[in-house]
């Protein structure tokens, strides 16, 4: 007679292998994905920072800084809705996000313009016979001022969560930034 009890202690002992062996295999695959991707993005890395210069420190500070914005900012709403409870106006919504998003993208795409702008000046200076003395900065320029506001949008919203702010470097920020916008103004003939 089959002793059934013995025979389903065997196929459990086979499926605790089978799966063993499977998570192992499992773990190899995913180690491998994670190298190749490593890879990749090491790679673009280096290929944008040879290729951006100090842009690309710049924009990777810009970015990190756009992330705790929206973090943050999504935290001060909570706060406001935690000490006005009643108030609809207060509080996180869905809309107020995917509106701050879609605001990032295009300082992203504003970016990018400025990028193509000194490219374009970069490239056909040199064709046009026109010497350059240094190289077009307008995509770092539009990429610290938009930096600058995010700083102070950081800020504000950590005022908003109940931090105390010094006020000097709120008044700093604003002046590094509103001093780019002088300097740099054009006139209505085109003339900075």
């Amino acid at each position: 007679m089959l002793d059934y009890v013995d025979i389903l202690h065997k196929l459990i002992e086979a499926q605790k292998q089978y799966i063993a062996i499977d998570q192992e295999e499992l773990f190899e695959m995913k180690k491998e994905y994670v190298i190749t991707i490593q890879t990749a993005l090491t790679l673009t890395g280096a290929l944008l920072s040879e290729k951006l210069g100090i842009l690309f420190q710049v924009l990777c500070l810009f970015l990190g800084m756009m992330v705790i914005d929206y973090i943050t900012g999504m935290l001060a709403s909570k706060a406001e809705a935690i000490d006005h409870p009643g108030d609809a106006s207060y509080g996180w919504s869905s809309k107020k996000g995917a509106k701050g998003i879609i605001k990032k993208v295009g300082y992203l795409c504003v970016i990018a313009v400025a990028i193509v702008v000194d490219y374009v000046i970069v490239t056909f200076s040199g064709k046009l016979g026109i010497q350059m003395p240094g190289t077009a900065f307008m995509g770092l320029l539009v990429t610290i001022w938009y930096l600058l506001n995010e700083l102070l949008s950081i800020i504000e919203n950590a005022g908003r969560m109940g931090a105390r702010v010094p006020e000097w470097l709120c008044k700093y920020i604003a002046i590094l930034r509103d001093q780019i916008d002088n300097d740099h103004k054009v006139d209505q003939k085109g003339k900075t």
